[in-house]
């Protein structure tokens, strides 16, 4: 064989081995591409979809969590690696330390690995929404839904724990998981209308809110998600946002409408929260906020 002849051969050979060589790099890299996503849903009850069943029976019963919560159906409709540790009742301080015996902070749940976390969180810091629904419906029963007895009882006393407590400790939340999932898209979810923007007839059999504290109670929701909102954009998480999606969904809809499980008469054994379609409704609402259909 010529000298020319074998330098053919061998720069033949050369390229199909650095062909190969391509391939067999490309390979896991393509395999990498196409396997899902790990996922860890974290938050509270709106994040837990306590109230609706079935439960999660693989979650402590503390937790009431649902199999039907958006985690859930998110990760079913983007065919998402679901690790799912919402807790109903959870705040912030449950992400680094154990909400109840034997339940690990929601954080541990967190690596290098995780692609994705969502959650909603915040609304129950401090009492505020707990006790601003309980205190505006003792105040309405009193005054048989007359008036705005909670407005001027309670003024901006709700609005001022939101601006110096709930909305630090949710910036320092969304740093710890940044902290323990440095590689993930981390979103964070507001919380859907409750009430209406103003009192409707029939509402108050439902909701027994003073009509002129549904308007106050409704702000102080938009103080709520407006903190979510700026705790995001100071983290560099995603904020989804539900104001308009559940606009008309609120506690005080028929059923079949409503998103939110009125204080009476409602669906599901946990008041005040979503129902199985709020819940699809906030998966669907991550998903086109992050691009995930």
């Amino acid at each position: 064989m010529s000298l020319r002849a074998r330098s053919r051969r061998l720069a033949a050979a050369v390229a199909a081995s650095a062909t190969l060589a391509g391939l067999g790099l490309a390979l896991p890299a393509q395999a990498q591409a196409d396997s899902p996503v790990n996922y860890v849903a974290l938050g509270d009850s709106y994040s837990a979809g306590s109230g609706i069943l079935p439960l999660d029976l693989s979650a402590p019963l503390e937790c009431a969590r649902s199999s039907l919560n958006y985690p859930h159906d998110l990760a079913a409709q983007a065919g998402l690696n679901l690790t799912d540790v919402t807790c109903g009742g959870a705040q912030t301080k449950d992400f680094a330390g154990s909400q109840y015996p034997g339940v690990a902070p929601q954080l541990d749940a967190l690596n290098a690995n995780t692609g994705l976390v969502t959650m909603t969180i915040g609304g129950n810091d401090s009492g505020v929404f707990i006790d601003a629904i309980l205190a505006c419906g003792s105040a309405g029963v009193v005054t048989l839904g007359f008036g705005d007895p909670c407005q001027t009882l309670y003024g901006s006393s709700f609005d001022n724990t939101i601006d110096n407590s709930t909305y630090p400790a949710l910036v320092s939340a969304l740093n710890a998981v940044r902290a323990k999932a440095p590689n993930a898209r981390v979103a964070i979810v507001g919380y859907p209308w409750i009430v209406p923007s103003q009192a409707v007839p029939g509402c108050f059999v439902k909701m027994p809110i003073a009509s002129g504290d549904i308007p106050y109670l409704r702000d102080l929701e938009v103080h709520l998600n407006s903190a979510v909102q700026r705790a995001a954009a100071t983290t560099g998480a995603s904020y989804v946002d539900m104001s308009a999606a559940s606009d008309g969904h609120d506690a005080c809809q028929p059923i079949g409408t409503r998103w939110i499980e009125p204080v009476l008469f409602g669906t599901n054994y946990v008041p005040v929260h979503p129902n199985a379609l709020g819940e699809a409704a906030m998966a669907g609402q991550v998903a086109d906020t992050l691009g995930l259909n």
